[in-house]
């Protein structure tokens, strides 16, 4: 049984999870950009396995010429602009180093390897199940020039982005260890707690994952009171967080940040650390991401932390526990986007932390996903389906032939286009189907089911289905492997309508795309009236509610996956149709839309 916030975890039969606990303290030279660390970890076997061994991520390694995140950037096709060659013009005091200074196990010292990114560790003694041991390490980093996420002095002026910072337990579940190299794509942490004393150079304001211990110590306004009286000792003043139930721990620090909070009704606490405001930009932020935050906690489940905070820092941006890092200079749409984006991944990344290293698409499609429906939430005349434009982006990766299944592993992508579409937009539109298939009223059932059932764990696509099979009540396996396991796509035509027989016309479908999905079609005839009809499809073993515009929908016998075309007949004269469309709300992900309208359009392919 595991606990999270005093509640117990109940999860799928035989599920377990390890367990850390970390403290840390770092003492940090601004001015050589280098920190020493101790860490003392416990760690929890919660498996079944004995472990021989354990493996530490040392994500600073990666900012290092000829590194794999290096060599990675500069061979692959189309390398991401903002690393591209820069890692092999690194200097001596501008790459990022962790350098292993004491290790020991339950006071007994360890024998280990550095392999790149990844320390590999010798226990001293094997970890029974259901045992706990005790790590203690002491170690000397240095800050990278900031580069991608991480690092110091960005273009911004920001001086530090503390991500990926310190030597991390790498995860082991049912798969075993997870000690994946660093190549700047995605990442897997174990839960645990933190408890983190940063000693800084006392004009630095610092944010990020946790809650501040010592607000009257550092003066940095983080009580709801205001600013505080400083009362310091030397130069230095020595920040304290801690963060309970979280897999990773961030910060950024920088001497010019502007402190400010706003309130979400019935919670979080929101902090905003920015450099300027010259725009305003970041006033007007604030009050649109109250809102926004209140649309996430009501739609897709209730964030279950007492605070978050947006700063300025890092590249573009990127999510972490309780916190994002995101870069200014943007217009107000782009500023309000990505803010949304990244801190929403809080959700998927966050809270359930599903393996984006190996489910990308989990991650960052769910919350592409949200990102629009709140975007367009916000707006004063809202889309109907707000995810509609996103078809496009697949159907251009189909065209250029460069597709590669969901299965792959974030780092193995072939291409960085690939990867980017795979993970934000087909994951995206995965959940559009899903929504389609199942119906609104399911689908939004089991978003939020699915939340709070696997809330600090780390749900599989498996769990993820079960949980929308059950609040649905229809199969859904025959999806995911398609969508998920194959580059197969979507597309239904309209071929023929047939000569009158009686006063009734046959209407002919083709499959022409792989996927085979039920099918929603309407029919407008020339006194105005609307006829709806749909075709479910064998595999679901049953169909999806009648939509409230689908008055009088008529179901048709299901089209069997093995059969490439579907004949069926209206009641009303061929003359006599105006219009027919599959799937007027386009929310089906058909890759060439021009193919099931009748009349049929000049542009038909």
């Amino acid at each position: 049984m595991l606990l999270a916030f005093g509640v117990e975890i109940h999860a799928q039969h035989g599920y377990w999870q390890q367990h850390v606990s970390y403290q840390m303290e770092i003492d940090m030279d601004v001015d050589k950009h280098q920190f020493a660390g101790k860490q003392k970890l416990v760690y929890q076997n919660n498996s079944p396995d004995t472990l021989t061994k354990v493996f530490y991520h040392l994500y600073f390694n990666a900012f290092q010429p000829g590194s794999m995140m290096d060599i990675r950037s500069r061979t692959i096709p189309d390398p991401d602009p903002r690393v591209g060659d820069r890692i092999s013009k690194l200097k001596p005091e501008e790459i990022g180093y962790h350098t292993i200074q004491s290790f020991k196990q339950d006071g007994k010292p360890l024998n280990y390897v550095v392999q790149g990114t990844v320390l590999e560790v010798d226990l001293a003694q094997p970890i029974l199940p259901g045992g706990k041991t005790e790590f203690l390490m002491d170690f000397y980093s240095q800050v990278p020039l900031q580069i991608r996420r991480s690092g110091r002095d960005n273009a911004q002026g920001v001086d530090f982005s503390m991500t990926q910072w310190y030597p991390k337990m790498a995860e082991y579940d049912y798969e075993g260890w997870h000690a994946d190299p660093y190549v700047a794509r995605e990442f897997h942490g174990v839960w645990g707690d933190f408890d983190v004393k940063i000693s800084i150079d006392k004009k630095y304001v610092l944010g990020g994952t946790g809650y501040l211990q010592n607000p009257n110590e550092v003066g940095h306004g983080y009580q709801e009171q205001g600013i505080q009286t400083k009362e310091t000792l030397g130069d230095k003043l020595t920040w304290h967080f801690v963060a309970l139930q979280v897999h990773d721990f961030a910060w950024a620090a920088d001497p010019d940040y502007i402190h400010d909070i706003q309130y979400v009704p019935n919670g979080p606490t929101l902090h905003f650390l920015y450099q300027e405001d010259t725009t305003g930009h970041w006033a007007k932020l604030q009050k649109d991401f109250v809102k926004a935050f209140g649309i996430m906690n009501d739609k897709f489940g209730k964030y279950p932390y007492k605070q978050f905070s947006v700063i300025q820092g890092g590249d573009g941006g990127m999510e972490y526990p309780m916190a994002t890092l995101i870069t200014s200079g943007r217009t107000y749409g782009g500023l309000l986007s990505v803010t949304i984006h990244e801190a929403f991944h809080n959700w998927y990344y966050g809270v359930l932390a599903t393996n984006e290293s190996k489910y990308p698409w989990m991650d960052e499609g769910f919350t592409s996903y949200a990102q629009d429906y709140v975007l367009n939430a916000l707006q004063k005349e809202p889309a109907e389906n707000p995810h509609a434009s996103e078809i496009d982006g697949l159907a251009n990766l189909h065209k250029n032939g460069l597709q590669e299944p969901l299965t792959t592993h974030a780092d193995h992508y072939q291409t960085n286009y690939c990867y980017g579409v795979s993970s934000y937009v087909k994951g995206s539109v995965f959940l559009m189907q899903l929504e389609y298939i199942v119906g609104k009223d399911a689908f939004w059932k089991g978003m939020k089911r699915y939340f709070n059932q696997w809330k600090f764990k780390h749900p599989t696509p498996n769990d993820f289905l079960r949980v929308m099979e059950k609040t649905s009540g229809l199969e859904l396996n025959w999806f995911m492997d398609l969508w998920v396991g194959t580059t197969q796509h979507i597309d239904y035509s309209i071929e023929e309508l047939e000569k009158e027989k009686k006063g009734k016309t046959e209407i002919e479908l083709k499959r022409v795309g792989q996927i085979p999905m039920p099918l929603d079609i309407k029919i407008v005839d020339k006194d105005g009236n609307t006829m709806w009809y749909y075709i479910p499809v064998g595999l679901m073993r049953g169909e999806k509610p009648a939509e409230e515009t689908q008055v009088g929908r008529v179901i048709l016998p299901d089209w069997e996956w093995t059969n490439p075309n579907y004949t069926f007949e209206v009641d009303i004269k061929k003359r006599k149709i105006e219009t027919i469309t599959i799937d007027p709300s386009k929310r089906l992900a058909d890759l060439n839309n021009t193919n099931g309208i009748y009349p049929f359009p000049k542009e038909r392919k």
